[in-house]
């Protein structure tokens, strides 16, 4: 194993001082325990948004804190849920008096989690609600998770709805929203190589050097199959198939797609990537009304890709077109 780090059981404290080092004026970043929080909270009046999960996701979650997305993020160990201190401590940071939603990926140990930590801010007179975001198409049960798995669907709602939080709805309104990205949402991803866990010292799985494993989860996780490499077409052509036919998308659905990096992909490839999409997506009638390219919710230093489709709305396209400042993502400001 080769890592750019001092000791394994140090990475996730250290790489979150860094992003402190890096992104003082955006966020803050809380130790023991371990929770980020954008440098103006708690906003007073404004619903405040928090996700969370295992580190090794980057930039997600605690790069989309801040104005226009998330209020607050939850870092766990790689890829390893947080615990329902820090997601009670985190809700606690952002409360500013209009409730406050969790935005919670479908990791069993997530879920849990989460509706502790709801469960004690609840009691301390904090009206918390949560939606589970369940939006990939390759399999119905995995290692981690009962139905669905998580996967790049969270970036979009936490967009959408960080843009709603931030322009003033309510907390039902917000929530609502989410629910309605999930119920729009679907992805799927591949990877052509395992990650290394820096605690485990070696690939997660082995891939052999022809073959590829097609629906994969983020950590590792197996998929729908694996098979010997193709071209990309004949790859997105496979992943499009398996992700439109599932809601299903059909002619004349604006949409946003997301043709994300696990880490280890260049974009030269991602973009190559994001034009066999389009072809797909043009001869099936589909629009591409927004869109996003690169590493947005990765596995380590996989390499690989997943698509992300979500059929919006109108009042979604102008949520996604708000202006967000966070470290990961950043426009309109």
């Amino acid at each position: 194993m080769k890592k750019l780090i001092n000791k394994p059981e140090d990475v996730v404290r250290e790489s979150l001082e860094g992003m402190q080092a890096a992104h003082g004026d955006i966020i803050k970043v809380f130790y023991e325990p371990h929770y980020i929080v954008r440098a103006d909270a708690p906003v007073q009046g404004k619903v405040g948004v928090v996700s969370g999960g295992g580190s090794g996701h980057e930039p997600m979650h605690g790069g989309f804190v801040g104005k226009g997305m998330l209020d607050a993020a939850c870092p766990g160990d790689v890829f390893t849920s947080p615990t329902p201190d820090q997601m009670e401590a985190a809700t606690k940071a952002v409360d500013g008096g209009k409730g406050v939603l969790h935005l919670v990926k479908n990791y069993t140990g997530d879920v849990m989690n989460f509706e502790m930590a709801a469960e004690l801010c609840q009691a301390e007179g904090i009206d918390v609600e949560a939606v589970v975001i369940e939006d990939d198409v390759a399999v119905k049960d995995s290692l981690y998770t009962t139905g669905r798995r998580g996967v790049g669907l969270t970036v979009l709602a936490e967009k959408i709805i960080g843009a709603a939080a931030e322009r003033g709805d309510d907390l039902k309104k917000v929530a609502d929203l989410a629910r309605a990205c999930q119920a729009n949402g679907r992805s799927m991803g591949m990877a052509l190589t395992s990650c290394t866990v820096p605690s485990a010292g070696k690939p997660t799985f082995e891939l052999g050097a022809d073959e590829i494993e097609v629906g994969i989860g983020i950590h590792g996780e197996p998929g729908r199959e694996r098979m010997k490499m193709k071209s990309a077409k004949e790859i997105v052509g496979i992943m499009s198939e398996a992700v439109i036919s599932d809601l299903p998308f059909k002619s004349g659905d604006e949409t946003i797609v997301m043709i994300n990096g696990m880490g280890g992909t260049p974009l030269i490839e991602l973009y190559l990537l994001y034009n066999e999409f389009v072809k797909v997506a043009q001869g099936k009638g589909i629009k591409v009304a927004r869109r996003l390219v690169g590493n947005y919710i990765t596995s380590l230093e996989m390499e690989g890709f997943s698509i992300t489709l979500l059929k919006a709305d109108p009042d979604m396209l102008k949520l996604w077109d708000a202006p967000v400042h966070t470290a990961g993502l950043r426009w309109g400001v």
